[in-house]
């Protein structure tokens, strides 16, 4: 289950990373030029979605490379990515994958049935 969670941690912040990078430049692009703003659209709350663009796939990315060793930390940091891919850019074509892969990388990392190490977390 720690492989798994491993995988799906690693994989979910690379294809978050690729949605950060467009959700950034978007805002970006909108910033600089207000003319693309008014035709295709504008995000209501671009800080959050800078926000989100940097830190989903970072904290994705660190969960599932800590998943292996230290599941429960893991797990949640996986769990806080997807959850905040979710809140900043909602369920659609291009998020559905890395919000399910990050989730379900989660779940399976806080229900490793082997405990991390006989010490405490902190």
């Amino acid at each position: 289950m720690r492989n798994a969670a491993l995988m799906l941690g690693i994989i979910g912040g690379i294809i978050a990373m690729l949605v950060g990078f467009f959700g950034y430049g978007y805002t970006e692009v909108v910033q600089r030029h207000s003319e693309v703003g008014e035709m295709f659209g504008n995000f209501d709350k671009p800080e959050l979605i800078r926000f989100a663009s940097f830190f989903a796939p970072l904290l994705a990315i660190a969960g599932g490379a800590m998943a292996k060793i230290r599941a429960l930390w893991g797990g949640v940091l996986m769990l806080i990515a997807g959850g905040l891919v979710y809140y900043a850019f909602g369920f659609g074509v291009f998020t559905m994958f890395p919000i399910g892969f990050l989730l379900l990388g989660g779940v399976l990392a806080l229900a490793a049935g082997k405990p991390d190490e006989p010490k405490a977390h902190f």
